[in-house]
């Protein structure tokens, strides 16, 4: 079997249903060789073995009144028989798995060359027998009924330690298992418990019973393990293994199941009549009043309303990263649609000044409160943000007005005033050039600088630079820039909340 152990794998149980005859577990495989063709699983059977002389004491050898010793006795098969089904079950295309219940079986293992080791639940927690099974170059199966997740963490840990591949396998040891007993929400327990672990349902519910496979499917187990055999001379199954046919209608639940779940670990591919079908009841955009080429097209221009044509712009397509530009007319109450505009889309360049932003601040060593609101001014187009603009971080605006600017290497600020607040600027971080009125000069980390209000200013660094802000209440409306080009931007402002690492 390949590191890592492969998925989804379908593990068929063998047992002692092979009832100690080589011909019947040989027709077994055969049969399941047939039952699994045409479904795109791995499959393996899986053999037990137990070094019976040294397993059963001495002095309860050849008992028929004890249940397990009668029945390991009378299913007996030598170790030459058992390589005979080792190799069908190879020759048939199986993976060969094999539960040793004695350290003696685990030698015999690797002379039979199987492919991985699984672990009882009865064996879970028996340390001599899981050393053993360390020291073997197989990958392990564990089953875990009946077992406290303290002991599942020691095993988990002492197989990861050492390196080993390892599957969990959610089990209850019943036979066969009630639907009220089959607790298979413990298949999620144990993938959130165990998230670098494949985990899998060893069921021995009813073999007629084809939900529980569907559920663990869902519930994302990637190894199943079911009872099989077939019956022989008029003797029955027992109650929880599987014919070949319940074992092909099985495989049938799980592949529904399968293409019922879809992808995992990734986003599920659209379907085109899926996209159709959204896009017709999504509200499409149109114009308010004519829009001239080279105009750009904000929400202030547009309503949205229904019913779409294709190929047209809907609200989906705009957002505050996102900007268009008509390159022809458009008349009013038309729609707008994808040919009539040149999209260009700001995400990955707010991004970048995002990363620039917490850069500095760590850099600076500034401490900030747990979540504020981050501002990008880009009094040009962000596009032009490298030269001129300036990031705000709004601590308080109440009476009072707290700000946190941030400067990065190069950029300027151009020339504005207040009318209603007056600022102190209180330098933090580095060094900036601030122009007051008439009067140019240098500032650094300590510095403080009033701006009455009225007072045009403007600031450059050249190396980046954080000051504070101190105001009375900041006022959207309250900033005038000298050139009238910057007044008329509606959209020179990016605003983030959720920015922080």
């Amino acid at each position: 079997m390949n590191f890592p152990i492969p998925t989804p794998l379908f593990i068929f149980e063998m047992a002692n249903n092979h009832m100690g005859s080589v011909e019947h577990g040989l027709r077994i495989v055969q049969e399941l060789r047939e039952a699994v063709k045409g479904y795109p699983f791995q499959f393996a059977v899986k053999l037990q073995y137990r070094a019976l002389d040294t397993l059963i004491h001495p002095d309860f050898q050849g008992r028929m009144d004890i249940k397990y010793v009668k029945r390991f006795s009378e299913t007996r098969l030598s170790a030459d028989e058992f390589r005979r089904l080792v190799d069908e079950i190879k020759a048939c295309g199986f993976h060969a798995i094999c539960t040793p219940f004695d350290e003696a079986s685990v030698d015999l293992i690797e002379q039979h060359g199987f492919d991985a080791i699984k672990i009882a639940s009865c064996s879970l927690t028996d340390w001599p027998l899981i050393e053993r099974i360390a020291k073997a170059s197989q990958p392990v199966i564990a089953s875990t009924a009946a077992v406290g997740f303290e002991d599942i963490d020691k095993v988990v840990g002492f197989f990861v330690h050492r390196q080993k591949p390892l599957a969990v396998m959610h089990c209850v040891a019943e036979y066969p298992t009630p639907d009220d007993r089959l607790q298979l929400n413990q298949i999620h327990l144990l993938k959130r418990r165990y998230p670098e672990l494949s985990i899998g349902y060893s069921t021995h519910e009813r073999p007629d019973n084809f939900d529980p496979v569907k559920i663990a499917i869902g519930l994302g187990a990637k190894l199943f393990e079911k009872h099989v055999g077939v019956s022989s001379g008029g003797t029955a199954l027992n109650a929880y293994s599987a014919t070949p046919a319940q074992v092909r209608q099985w495989l049938e639940s799980a592949r529904q199941a399968f293409e019922i779940c879809g992808v995992e670990s990734e986003r599920y591919p659209f379907s085109n009549q899926e996209m159709r079908d959204l896009h017709s009841l999504r509200r499409g955009a149109f114009v308010r009043n004519p829009i001239a080429k080279g105009q750009s097209v904000g929400l202030e221009d547009l309503f949205f309303a229904i019913p779409t044509v294709d190929g047209q712009l809907v609200a989906n397509d705009f957002s505050k990263y996102t900007e268009f530009v008509a390159v022809d007319g458009i008349r009013a109450n038309a729609p707008v649609l994808s040919t009539d505009v040149r999209r260009v889309d700001h995400r990955d360049k707010v991004y970048e000044i995002v990363q620039q932003v917490r850069k500095l601040i760590k850099k600076s060593r500034l401490p900030l409160p747990g979540q504020v609101d981050l501002e990008i001014s880009h009094h040009y187009g962000i596009g032009r943000f490298s030269e001129t603009g300036a990031i705000l971080l709004n601590i308080v605006n109440r009476e009072y007005c707290k700000k946190l600017i941030v400067m990065l290497p190069g950029q300027s600020h151009p020339a504005h005033f207040h009318k209603l607040k007056e600022e102190t600027f209180h330098i933090q971080y580095g060094e900036m050039k601030l122009q007051l009125a008439a009067e140019e000069k240098n500032y650094k980390a300590g510095d403080l600088i009033l701006v009455p209000r009225g007072v045009p200013h403007s600031f450059s660094t050249k190396n980046g630079v954080i000051f504070e802000e101190i105001s009375s209440t900041h006022y959207v409306n309250d900033s005038f820039y000298v050139e009238e080009e910057i007044n008329k931007n509606k959209h020179r402002k990016t605003l983030l909340t959720y920015w922080m690492e």
